[in-house]
């Protein structure tokens, strides 16, 4: 098979787009949590077609937007992978820029684990424990005013917590995973607490921040840790206390070593993924750029692969590697939303 080409960082990649030939190679761009699939679609088609093998880029889902919407210049990548549903900003951005048509494709799901070293004593969170140990700001004791997050152990936040300290690595800004996680582990739970929303409605122009907030701690406390999940895994590996936040794909392809912290009584699993049961369930996403389309070869070929059954099916290649595939129904949906090229609009930002 034909080693997949990653490269390491967007300024890389713009060198390389303009050395190469723009129609000989798609470059794929985006989510470090679809990497590892997009990159295995991209190895499988350099070697089953008569096309080069994809250049496959770990960005971070926001980056992979800000390169994606850039233009429609052959500079610019044809895909773009997503750990969450582009925005509707981003579209906005890309309609601006020229990137008028877009077609998008869910791959299936995936679970935000929250893992740690397997030597490690098991960890049984709350997703209200994780909103008090990574917000920027919680309630007083009286609950009545916010703070700034004085945190520094579990048992301080919940007694049944061991005397551990908190100490966690995750995605940075960048990071669709990290989108992901502030709307599981802060917006939908401050949104049901008076001490944030009462700001909000005293004051929505001053306060308009906690409407929805999502100000995760910078005190150290929390990590960012770069778009390469593996380490993240690497640091959790060497430091016992720690916790890691990355796809659940990274859990199961390091299970050996690490092992993850239940939420709400459930661990993650294909299972309580797919269900919904798992509270940190979230769709992948891949975005094609019509403008591309007859311009750089093979993008149909390689889309039309990835959604194949041979691939995101419930036996598919990807599911091997941790990939949890959609209802049958959903699969065809969406084989048959990328195979006509059906057109993201702004109503679909709506639904």
């Amino acid at each position: 098979m034909k080693k997949v080409l990653a490269i390491g960082s967007a300024a890389l990649l713009s060198a390389h787009l303009s050395v190469a030939s723009a129609t000989d190679q798609i470059k794929i761009v985006g989510s470090s949590t679809v990497f590892p699939f997009s990159s295995y679609v991209a190895d499988e088609f350099g070697s089953t077609s008569k096309y080069p093998t994809p250049v496959v880029e770990s960005t971070g889902s926001g980056g992979g937007m800000k390169l994606f919407c850039a233009g429609t210049g052959l500079d610019t990548p044809s895909i773009t992978n997503a750990s969450r549903r582009m925005k509707a900003k981003e579209f906005d951005k890309c309609q601006k820029n020229g990137v008028t048509d877009i077609t998008e494709a869910v791959i299936g799901f995936d679970g935000i684990a929250i893992a740690q070293s397997k030597e490690a004593s098991k960890l049984n969170l709350k997703v209200k424990d994780l909103t008090m140990a990574v917000a920027k700001e919680v309630p007083n004791k009286a609950g009545t005013a916010l703070i700034p997050n004085p945190y520094k152990f579990w048992d301080e936040i919940n007694p049944s917590l061991p005397h551990r300290a908190i100490r966690i690595y995750g995605p940075p800004t960048s990071s669709g995973t990290r989108d992901a996680f502030e709307d599981f582990a802060l917006k939908h739970i401050t949104k049901h607490m008076p001490v944030y929303t009462n700001l909000y409605k005293k004051d929505k122009k001053k306060y308009k921040a906690y409407k929805k907030y999502h100000k995760i701690r910078q005190d150290g406390v929390y990590v960012p840790s770069g778009e390469n999940d593996n380490l993240i895994v690497q640091k959790l590996q060497r430091d016992k206390d720690a916790l890691g936040i990355f796809g659940y794909s990274y859990l199961e392809e390091n299970a050996d070593s690490i092992a993850a912290a239940s939420i709400n009584g459930v661990l993650p699993s294909p299972k309580t993924v797919a269900s919904g049961q798992y509270p940190f369930s979230r769709s992948l996403y891949f975005y094609i750029k019509h403008a591309h389309l007859g311009k750089v070869k093979g993008i149909m070929d390689y889309a039309n692969l990835f959604m194949s059954e041979d691939m995101i099916g419930e036996d598919g290649a990807l599911i091997e590697i941790g990939l949890i595939a959609e209802p049958k129904s959903e699969r065809e949906k969406y084989r048959r939303q990328v195979k006509n090229l059906v057109k993201l609009t702004k109503a679909d930002f709506a639904k």
